[in-house]
């Protein structure tokens, strides 16, 4: 058994290049035959529009396809389907779509920049429509259209799901953009509406399917890391749209939720359950460790980051040490430079391997051209 994820696609600017060849990431996780993709969210960058050409450092230009819909943000039905088929332009990604399974996620880009339902967007004038409620209707319709999911098209969407396959793996979807409070400083000292990540109900539906869980391996595919700080406002560096509130102390915000969670998987020894992750725009492995953490209730566990998949390369992100998190590897850009292009290097997936016969486990970072970066070697427990 074996799959790949990754996530962000067409983001900051970097679309089809037709001089070099499209999206040809997808052609490389084609090559390697997986059974599945996990895409971790920002399936489309719906905030993002596309110019002709995109300066890079050094006089270098990045060139686009652009389309009327990939021209500007989206605000309406119309507009989110545009940036799905923008997507399917890609003759790499056409490809590997037709071959591979796809269990997609959904996280801000696909609305709009760290939404949350409350939020709104005044003082960004390119919008017009200002509810990030209304934008991600129209949002959710058009993932909904356009990417492989159970049910139907009316009706909430319940992206959270547990996929078997067979005796040796069981991977655990989630959705942390839809249960989510709003976002805010994030240092409430006890739980409660706003401090809901993954919200009550699915938290139960994840433990519940873990508890009943007989895989050898139990993976947990979340949009965001756990234990990195992720801003609200990366600028000002202030609020949080991820778990993490980076004072470094016991639970505090949403925190409290996974620290209920962690406990629940020690209480009942839940063993090999792992994480896939993505978001932070590079690779990284992490061990969530409890002896070096502010909240030791937990089984240690890694964290497997990856991406982009077409999008600028960015990092790193300060861990927080409520959970004891530590850098096994990680490949971000050089000092001082931001939003690498994919020319640069900036693009990245995982790939998971699990020996059928002895139950091992291989999670390996690989960059565009599918050379292997790190790779960990896992045996069940």
């Amino acid at each position: 058994m074996s799959f790949v994820w990754s996530v962000d696609t067409v983001g900051q600017g970097y679309g089809i290049n037709p001089d070099v060849g499209g999206m040809t990431i997808y052609e490389t996780m084609r090559k390697l035959a997986p059974d599945f993709f996990v895409h971790s969210g920002d399936t489309i960058y719906a905030d993002n529009p596309l110019t002709a050409e995109k300066k890079l450092a050094g006089g270098k230009i990045w060139k686009n396809l652009v389309t009327e819909a990939k021209s500007k943000v989206a605000e309406t039905l119309d507009d989110y389907r545009g940036n799905h088929r923008y997507n399917f332009l890609d003759n790499n990604l056409r490809r590997f779509n037709a071959e591979v399974p796809m269990l997609a996620q959904w996280n801000d880009h696909d609305v709009t920049d760290n939404w949350y339902w409350e939020k709104t967007l005044h003082a960004d004038p390119r919008y017009r429509q200002k509810s990030a409620a209304i934008l991600a209707a129209y949002a959710e319709r058009a993932f909904r259209e356009h990417t492989p999911l159970f049910g139907r098209l009316d009706g909430a969407m319940q992206l959270y799901r547990r996929f078997s396959f067979g005796p040796r793996l069981d991977v655990f979807r989630t959705d942390m953009r839809s249960f989510r409070g709003p976002n805010g400083p994030n240092r409430q000292t006890t739980q409660g509406p706003d401090t809901a990540f993954l919200g009550p109900a699915q938290v139960e539906w994840l433990k519940g399917a873990l508890r009943a869980s007989k895989a050898t391996w139990k993976i947990i595919a979340a949009d965001m890391p756990i234990g990195l700080v992720i801003y609200d406002d990366w600028r000002t560096k202030s609020g949080s749209d991820g778990v993490a509130n980076g004072d470094n102390g016991a639970p505090s915000g949403r925190e409290l939720e996974i620290s209920g969670l962690l406990a629940f998987i020690k209480r009942e020894n839940i063993r090999n359950v792992h994480w896939i992750t993505a978001d932070l725009h590079y690779p990284a492995t992490h061990r969530y460790n409890p002896t070096r953490a502010a909240f030791s209730d937990f089984l240690p566990f890694y964290e497997f980051v990856s991406g982009p998949l077409c999008a600028g390369g960015m990092g790193p992100n300060d861990l927080d040490d409520t959970f004891g998190p530590e850098v096994v590897f990680q490949k971000v850009p050089p000092a001082g430079k931001f939003d690498t292009a994919p020319s640069e290097g900036s693009c990245h997936f995982g790939h998971v391997k699990i020996d059928g016969r002895t139950g091992a486990m291989t999670a390996s970072h690989r960059d565009a051209t599918g050379n292997v970066l790190h790779a960990l070697n896992l045996d069940p427990t």
